[in-house]
Parts: structure tokens; sequence; C-alpha cells
């Protein structure tokens, strides 16, 4: 008796996936014909119109923001690869996608806009964490407001000066 609700179950879950990955596979192929649909011509133009636009609006918003000199002409460097994952002094847990970054005395939460000084790039981060713990640096950055502002793929620091977001 016992063998046979064991085969009933086994065999109504086994029909369960099934129907559940055909139920997906259906909606994946419903999906993809729809893209297929748009001319590739048409949907480079719709990127392209995309790009152009974010940028300028996101060009616009951090121009229009009201700021605060905190520093100029200081060392900026990024957070390594291998601190993704683990709590910040804040607590949060880190990520070098996120526009975090690390100052030694600014508050948590404050907001700080960032500018590469060689092609006046710069991008908003959030204080969320303690450091650099190295001579001479002022803020730590998480990797993506990093490349975002450097010049030369991220392979060393950058002068940039500091604002603080009001």
């Amino acid at each position: 008796m016992k063998k046979n609700i064991l085969i009933i179950s086994f065999v109504l879950l086994i029909a369960a996936l099934v129907s559940f990955s055909n139920g997906t596979k259906s909606g994946f192929v419903r999906k993809a014909s729809l893209y297929d649909t748009v001319k590739k011509k048409d949907s480079l133009q719709i990127l392209d119109s995309i790009k152009k636009s974010d940028s300028i609006r996101v060009a616009d918003s951090i121009s229009n923001l009201k700021t605060k000199l905190y520093k100029k002409n200081v060392e900026a460097s990024h957070y390594s690869d291998k601190l993704n994952g683990r709590r910040t002094a804040s607590g949060q847990v880190f990520s070098n996608k996120k526009y975090t970054a690390a100052h030694k005395t600014l508050k948590f939460g404050t907001k700080v806009k960032v500018t590469n000084l060689t092609n006046n790039k710069s991008v908003i981060v959030t204080i969320n964490d303690r450091g650099p713990h190295t001579r001479n640096r002022e803020i730590d950055l998480a990797k993506r407001p990093f490349l975002d502002i450097s010049h030369n793929n991220g392979r060393s620091l950058l002068r940039v000066s500091l604002e603080i977001v009001e």
C-alpha cells in the first residue's frame, strides 16, 4: 500500500514538473517571436534614440543638483572584486555593481558627486563604508562608478573633486 502511494505521488510530481517546464518554454518562444518581427535597422535606431535621450536626462539631472564642494584634487581608487558579498561598515552587503563608496569621515548615506578632473565625467555615489585604508587616498569607489568616470579602463588612481549633494 505504501509503495502504491509513493509511486502515485512520484508520478504526479513528474507530471507537474513536465507541465510546468512546457509552459515556460512556450512562453519563451512567444517572446522570441515578438522580437524577431522587429527589423534590425529599426531596433538599432530605437536603441540609439533611447541611449541619447537617457544620457541627456542623466547629464541634465546631475548638472542641476545643488552641491557643496567638499574637497578638490584628491585621489580616488576602487574596491577589489574579492570584497563582493561582504558586509560594509554600515551593515549593507557590498557589490561592485552599485554606486557606493567608502570615506573615512562622511556620514553613512551621504550622497557625493565625484568628478574626474581629467575628463569632467561625474557620478553620484552613496557613502556606506569606511576607508580607504591607504595613505593619501580620499575615497574608495565601487568598480562600476569608478569605470564610469575613468579614462583608462580603471587601471590606476584618479584625481577627482568631491561635492556633497544637498
